[in-house]
């Protein structure tokens, strides 16, 4: 009982900053989401049940272009599909014999971030460092979140309209960082900002629904840098 407290309380101190930085984020989500025609509830529940950035996101974009469940299920599909990767790597670092709720639990919370606090953990990773990791995350995410959405319902669209502007300077953040650094992503970034306007622009591509854009533009730019640009074992290493 000792062991598993401790474990819960380093993963609750480990995730504090990954709970700073999904509520940033997360309130940028919240004021998107009513943006596109979410209530407050709608939008906290979702950031609750799901707690996946890009995939939100894209989610939204879907849901307020009235875009199908196909096209939904199809592009939440191709997003997160690194976390199943990501679960399966750590599947490896809990004892075999761990029982199928906590797997289930561990799931659950698998984001980019506390995949990678998981992964250099030393040892065996404890079912309970992983709860309390993902309880402060998802905390900050869903709060985040609900703020956001409850500050879309009650500011000047004045004011709204320019924190929505804020959503894609946070990506740009994101992007531009490794893109400086790395020549290789640089021409990634590129070309999928190329093929995406030629979706919107050119004149029977950008009859094709944002949702299909979304899995036919990752698909394409993604699979065309794993294979131009493959990562050798000691880069991963």
């Amino acid at each position: 009982m000792g062991s598993s407290r401790s474990s819960f309380m380093r993963g609750m101190k480990d995730g504090i900053p990954i709970c700073l930085g999904y509520f940033a984020v997360s309130f940028a989500f919240g004021i998107q989401a009513v943006q596109s025609g979410l209530s407050v509830f709608q939008a906290t529940l979702l950031s609750l049940t799901n707690v996946t950035s890009a995939g939100q996101f894209a989610g939204i974009g879907i849901i307020s272009a009235s875009g199908s469940l196909m096209e939904m299920a199809g592009a939440q599909f191709v997003i997160n599909l690194r976390y199943m990767l990501m679960s399966t790597a750590i599947s490896q670092k809990i004892r075999p014999n761990e029982k199928i709720l906590h797997r289930m639990g561990i799931a659950y919370g698998m984001t980019d971030e506390i995949f990678a606090i998981s992964a250099s953990h030393p040892g065996i990773l404890s079912p309970f460092y992983s709860y309390g990791a993902i309880l402060v995350s998802v905390f900050g995410w869903t709060f985040g979140t609900f703020i956001g959405a409850y500050s879309g319902e009650i500011l000047p669209q004045r004011l709204i309209s320019a924190l929505g502007v804020a959503l894609y300077g946070m990506f740009i953040a994101i992007v531009i960082p490794p893109a400086r650094d790395n020549v290789k992503v640089r021409i990634t970034v590129i070309a999928a900002m190329l093929m995406s306007m030629i979706f919107t622009y050119a004149p029977l591509l950008k009859n094709i629904s944002s949702g299909f854009r979304i899995i036919i533009v990752t698909v394409v730019i993604a699979g065309a840098a794993a294979v131009l640009f493959p990562r050798d074992e000691e880069a991963i290493a």
